[in-house]
């Protein structure tokens, strides 16, 4: 669609137009969410500020590794002295970014901080649960404007034609992007109801971790960008999606009973 976009003479890309945005209207809610429970707010920046470098890195090392076929070039460049070719071979490996590293990398650094700060763990765990897929939300149509991730070919969709990723171009697909950006919206739109009415206090995040599998397990089938990676048949999405939704529903299930326990 739009993957550049020139402001003031410069060209900015559309993607990283809508992640600032992303991290501008979620931060907001965070910090509002936050104050409106007794907490300070600033606290609750610096927790997203940690979290967002363990996102970044997250990001891009899963990126890395799912393009692991990518890293004996890498090294050879390395043995050849070849430094120049050995820099583009690094930003081929890790010049993007997953969104499933990117949560996992935020949930570790997150939970560290939340340590170390001795904050209150599951009140701000509830407050960042909707924070998650509202920032994905903004970044699915960034996706989707980038012409990234995009779906299969299908007989009603989008033509792209500007994709920076040349074999998205000149084929009408399905608008996965939009499609996972309207279920990120949908999500948070619950996850933010039941914040507001202090339903399942503690539990918001997990609730998270269960649905969004389920709905990104769903939709991998529709996508058409192969080169993701793919672990025994499932793509890596698929296969974390699978694993990330048995912990976390055994994790709820043990919760529930200590519940009814007490």
């Amino acid at each position: 669609m739009f993957p550049i976009v020139e402001i003031f003479g410069r060209e900015i890309g559309s993607y990283q137009i809508m992640a600032i945005a992303g991290i501008l209207v979620a931060g907001f809610y965070a910090c509002r969410a936050a104050s409106k429970r007794g907490h300070d707010d600033n606290l609750m920046i610096q927790l997203l500020a940690i979290t967002a470098a363990g996102v970044f890195f997250g990001g891009h090392i899963l990126f890395g590794l799912t393009n692991s076929r990518y890293f004996p070039y890498l090294v050879r460049a390395l043995q050849e002295g070849a430094f120049v070719r050995a820099g583009r071979m690094f930003l081929i490996l890790f010049g993007g970014s997953v969104f499933y590293g990117g949560l996992l990398g935020g949930l570790l650094t997150g939970f560290i901080c939340m340590k170390k700060m001795k904050l209150d763990v599951p009140m701000y765990t509830d407050v960042l649960a909707p924070v998650i897929p509202l920032f994905h939300f903004f970044g699915r149509i960034g996706c989707f404007l980038g012409g990234c991730c995009y779906g299969v070919e299908s007989s009603v969709g989008f033509v792209f034609t500007d994709s920076l990723v040349e074999t998205a171009n000149h084929v009408r697909r399905l608008p996965i992007q939009l499609i996972e950006a309207g279920f990120n919206m949908l999500l948070f739109l619950l996850l933010a109801y039941l914040l507001k009415k202090a339903y399942l206090q503690g539990r918001l995040l997990m609730l998270y971790l269960l649905l969004y599998p389920v709905i990104r397990f769903i939709l991998e089938f529709w996508r058409g960008d192969v080169g993701r990676g793919f672990i025994f048949g499932l793509s890596t999405s698929q296969f974390i999606s699978m694993c990330l939704f048995v912990v976390i529903g055994i994790q709820w299930i043990i919760l529930q009973k200590r519940r009814r326990e007490v």
